[in-house]
């Protein structure tokens, strides 16, 4: 826990009970603030008072004795309408922040010089986090990670000067830290997302923008042109920038190799300093790194781990042990020639086209309950899939997708071990040379068989790990 010392003695507002906001309550406590805390849900408010914090009613709260107020990411700031509680703090000129600020505080307290990556970006940002946190604990140093990812940011150990902190940063965080400043700070891309939250694209982007833009380092992908010019504005202000790239060479930054040679990605990554080109790092059989989004977020990775001072040696040689995040074409183990793939996160198809450009034979398993649009928008991918497998609500309208022109070969599975048994029969059977993936990435949301995208991904890695003459990944 990092304990918030610089609201000791005051008397704080703080409204959502969930894991980061509860995490919140606990280092405002422990660094010595009365919090008035509050949640919508019963169960949250009971779990906080049986911890201690204070439980009262914000509704009836006197505001005009507040020093801030602690909102929680998850809840609306400003679109579709601010919550109730932010209008109470408006009314009584009570700033409004969030945990990722309290951090930054504290940590310009405590430890001004302390290292802290943070992360952003429409996509790709969760992989990249934890793929910095793992390079620089492979390298021997203090790293902790969290944020938006996995732990909340004030429960992880408190800043030190040979600490590293790793933070992904939601828009909902940044918007709510004005004292944002990373010795890096790392912008993925930018695509429209969350626009119920923000408004406009343009909002949305200027909030992403503010992490970068408030950096020691920055480090922007310039492969969308809202990033570029980012980008430009960052160089234009004379401070650090670090140009990255998945798709185009650069002539400074770090880039993924472009060329492609017999129909493989080129797995280099390059960087160019001084306008000099050097290969610092292949990605070539590291599974948990596959397809051209991994790339990028390698450049990424690479590039913020060199800043603090790691070798280009020491990030290649963590790239190759880096084993991946739970459900994002997460490699469960191989039988022969056949890897085994967990996509389960894939809710959607934006999302399964990541995989599906990660590999040229595939036995596809997808299905569940449906977004708008379906699959048709994967339809130029088509030709990389071997057979797919159909599970649960949207067996009818994928079955017509595929239906047409005879495009893909299918079956009826129904649910998923029916269809892993499938898929696993079809795929070692399959003549041929070369690496077969079978894929559970599924296009869909889970909500008609299972509760969510991590227990369907549960379910399919404890069928693969049943199968015989499996080696698991990383079992050599």
């Amino acid at each position: 826990m990092t304990p918030v010392t610089v609201f000791k003695g005051k008397r704080l507002a703080l409204f959502g009970l969930g894991g980061s906001g509860l995490a919140t309550a606990r280092a405002l406590k422990a660094g010595g603030a009365e919090v008035a805390a509050w949640d919508d849900n019963q169960t949250s408010r009971d779990k906080a008072a049986v911890e201690g914090i204070a439980i009262v009613d914000l509704a009836l709260a006197d505001w005009a004795g507040f020093a801030a107020f602690i909102l929680s990411p998850g809840v609306p700031l400003t679109h579709p309408q601010p919550h109730w509680t932010v209008e109470k703090a408006r009314a009584a000129g009570v700033e409004i922040i969030g945990d990722v600020e309290l951090f930054f505080r504290e940590r310009e307290a405590i430890a001004p010089a302390a290292p802290v990556v943070c992360i952003t970006g429409t996509n790709g940002k969760s992989t990249t986090t934890a793929l910095i946190a793992h390079v620089l604990g492979q390298a021997g140093r203090d790293v902790q990670m969290g944020g938006n990812i996995g732990t909340a940011v004030l429960a992880l150990e408190p800043p030190t000067q040979n600490r590293i902190h790793v933070i992904e940063c939601s828009s909902y965080q940044i918007d709510l830290a004005p004292s944002l400043a990373p010795t890096v700070g790392i912008q993925m891309n930018l695509t429209p997302d969350h626009l119920d939250r923000h408004g406009t694209f343009e909002h949305y982007g200027a909030i992403k923008e503010r992490l970068v833009a408030q950096s020691d380092i920055a480090v922007i992908g310039v492969d969308d042109e809202p990033s570029k010019q980012m980008a430009r504005r960052r160089a234009a202000s004379g401070r650090p920038l670090v140009k990255i790239s998945g798709e185009q060479p650069l002539d400074e930054g770090v880039f993924a190799g472009i060329t492609a040679n017999a129909g493989k990605l080129d797995t280099r990554i390059v960087q160019v300093r001084d306008g000099k080109p050097k290969v610092v790092a292949n990605l070539a059989g590291i599974g948990s790194l596959r397809g051209s989004h991994n790339a990028q977020n390698a450049a990424a990775a690479f590039a913020a781990c060199f800043a603090l001072g790691l070798s280009a040696e020491e990030i290649a040689a963590g790239f190759k042990t880096y084993p991946g995040l739970a459900h994002r074409m997460e490699e469960i183990g191989r039988v022969g020639r056949v890897v085994f793939i967990n996509d389960s996160k894939a809710t959607n198809a934006d999302s399964t086209e990541k995989a599906l450009t990660s590999f040229r034979d595939i036995f596809w398993i997808l299905g569940g309950k449906a977004k708008e649009g379906g699959i048709e928008s994967l339809t130029r991918y088509f030709p990389n899939i071997a057979k797919a497998y159909l599970i649960g609500a949207a067996s009818d309208l994928f079955a017509a997708t595929f239906d047409q022109d005879g495009r893909v070969a299918y079956e009826r599975s129904g649910t998923l071990d029916v269809a892993v048994a499938a898929a696993t029969r079809d795929a070692q059977a399959q003549p041929g040379e070369g690496e077969i993936a079978v894929l559970l990435s599924p296009a869909c949301a889970s909500f008609d068989q299972f509760p969510n995208f991590e227990v369907r991904g549960d379910a399919f890695r404890t069928l693969v790990k049943a199968l015989p003459g499996l080696v698991p990944f990383g079992a050599g």
